[in-house]
């Protein structure tokens, strides 16, 4: 498939719904889990909480049935939180794990996309299209299994885009898992260059921008298409339009207005380059903070190609999202850290900043 072409892809999609908690209140600990699921393995076997076999003091099974049907819902709500947590910014449901150096994958379901796939994880599998920021395997490693994933689940083969300059590279890789696993691997891999637009679907498109990493890299952002009438017809009444338009006549311009952009690594150079107007200008920014204290400076920040929180506070005023979406904390943090440093960020930018918090644990438990 050429690049340079818009392709009309159909979208297969399979139901994927973010998980999170109805409330803001705490998740339920680990006892509490316990305690909730041995209530439901006592309905299962018919023990009961007042031994025996079935009927014990204090109502037996039917008490223990009553019980575990009120507490249902917060289980549920409850495991939800524990097992995958996300975000949910300006109509998008954002979800995945990103913990700098170990794993990166972020899904946007409604657009149908995931970025970057570090270890395969199977809340991504159902993403029809991948885009790949840059081949460290923290970011790349487990794009074999998720292609092999998607083949198991009878799955139409994948579209994954990958910086131009690692495209053979890649092609080699693939061809070493088909040989050492006889399995197929069926992709469409496109080497996707900048200043090239890719159709995801009607009404949707793909750029690529300029990052600034160790290693080539570049970032995304997703485009929605919408025409909007050319100003010398604004005058024109609906059945004078009408008839231009049967006439053939272009009467619309095409406008591509930036939803989501996706940086990958970076340093913060990214964010000064003029070509990248429409990656801070994106409904919803996500992108990198991988240090964010005195313990690690700016300097070694930027030696590995990385940002660090106080030069996004620096260049906040060149922020135009909505929403901003931070990613690729170094594993050294807590949430309690995390959230500290959002709180810090949030006071300095207009836009709604938001953490990526899956994989991060808290100082409490």
């Amino acid at each position: 498939m050429a690049a340079t072409s818009l392709l009309s892809l159909p979208s297969l999609r399979l139901t994927h719904r973010l998980l999170v908690p109805a409330s803001s209140s705490a998740p339920a600990s680990r006892s509490q889990f316990q305690t909730l699921a041995a209530k439901k393995a006592a309905v299962a076997t018919g023990t009961g909480e007042g031994g025996g076999g079935g009927r014990g003091a204090g109502g037996g099974l039917l008490s223990v049935l009553d019980r575990a049907m009120a507490d249902e819902e917060e289980y549920r709500r409850a495991r939800a939180q524990v097992q995958r947590k996300g975000v949910e910014v300006e109509g998008y449901a954002i979800e995945g794990v990103s913990v700098g150096g170990h794993e990166t994958c972020v899904t946007v379901p409604s657009l149908n996309v995931a970025f970057d796939i570090g270890r395969g994880p199977l809340f991504a599998v159902s993403q029809d299209y991948l885009f790949i920021t840059h081949a460290h395997l923290d970011h790349i490693g487990g794009l074999p299994m998720y292609i092999a994933t998607r083949g198991l689940y009878n799955l139409k083969p994948p579209v994954v885009f990958v910086p131009p300059c690692i495209k053979d590279d890649v092609e080699d890789l693939l061809q070493i898992h088909r040989r050492m696993s006889q399995v197929d691997l069926k992709v469409e891999l496109v080497a996707l260059d900048l200043g090239e637009t890719f159709e995801i679907r009607n009404g949707l498109v793909a750029r690529p921008f300029e990052t600034h990493h160790a290693i080539p890299s570049q970032g995304y952002v997703i485009y929605s298409v919408r025409r909007k009438l050319k100003k010398q017809y604004a005058h024109l009444k609906g059945n004078q339009i009408m008839k231009m338009k049967q006439s053939g006549a272009e009467i619309t311009d095409t406008i591509l207005y930036p939803e989501v952009a996706f940086t990958g690594d970076t340093k913060s150079d990214f964010i000064l380059d003029p070509r990248n107007a429409d990656a801070l200008r994106a409904k919803v920014l996500i992108t990198e903070a991988t240090f964010l204290d005195d313990q690690i400076d700016v300097d070694h920040a930027r030696e590995h190609g990385h940002m660090h929180l106080s030069e996004i506070m620096e260049h906040s005023q060149w922020f135009r999202n909505k929403a901003i979406v931070l990613t690729h904390f170094s594993n050294r943090y807590s949430l309690e850290d995390i959230r500290q440093a959002v709180s810090k960020l949030q006071s300095k930018l207009s836009s709604k900043v938001v953490a990526l918090t899956e994989g991060f644990k808290s100082d409490y438990r």
